[in-house]
């Protein structure tokens, strides 16, 4: 055998191996690829599957509207919005948070400059359900558990015989651990109140100092 032949010989094991190599990569690559795709599919589907069967761990609140239509999704981010003032009623604490532009509202005199908050103000009233602290050394009531979310928002068109005010409630489950729109929360729910402070465009709290 000449030694062009035998070199010739040689090679062909050599292509061969790499070729099955090659193909070996190529369809553990698919493999992987498949699997991923596969986990991504369950998981979407376990997703959806909790959400049918309203599961309380997955509840979206902001999915919610009042009878009226006011949607929980315009308070959206109102955990974090700064605090107005503070009450305390019977055996409810409560905390009234205020969205940036209501606050801006607040900042420049309103409404004890006679003017009154601007369209799209948003105000929410958290309230718990007190409770006598064990562990301070004095005398003091702290926040039990949660109960309700009172929300006005400011839209003159949509609200125009309640001077511009929108309200509902919506109310927390801590046995479900989910959200409710109050049934008997309409569009004028909190107005026949909110009357006795017309003066100061239906808004009991000013933006208390700090």
């Amino acid at each position: 055998m000449s030694e062009s032949v035998a070199k010739s010989v040689d090679k062909e094991p050599e292509e061969q191996k790499f070729e099955m190599r090659g193909e070996v990569k190529r369809l553990t690559g698919l493999t992987i690829f498949v699997i991923v795709v596969t986990l991504l599919a369950v998981l979407v589907a376990v997703a959806v599957y909790a959400q049918d069967t309203g599961s309380p761990t997955v509840q979206d609140k902001y999915s919610l509207k009042s009878p009226s239509g006011i949607a929980f999704s315009d308070f959206r981010g109102y955990e974090d919005w700064p605090a107005v003032s503070s009450a305390r009623q019977d055996e409810i604490l409560k905390v009234i948070v205020a969205n940036p532009k209501m606050i801006a509202a607040y900042k420049t005199g309103v409404p004890g400059n006679g003017q009154g908050f601007p369209d799209g103000s948003m105000i929410v009233k958290l309230q718990w359900k007190q409770k006598k602290s064990t562990e301070a050394q004095f005398a003091v009531d702290v926040p039990d558990y949660f109960t309700q979310a009172f929300v006005m928002e400011k839209d003159s068109t949509r609200f125009p015989k309640t001077g511009g005010w929108g309200y509902a409630v919506f109310n927390y489950d801590t046995v479900s651990g989910n959200f409710s729109a109050d049934p008997k929360s309409l569009s004028d729910c909190g107005n026949a109140c909110h009357t006795a402070v017309k003066a100061k465009d239906y808004i009991f709290h000013p933006y208390e100092m700090r």
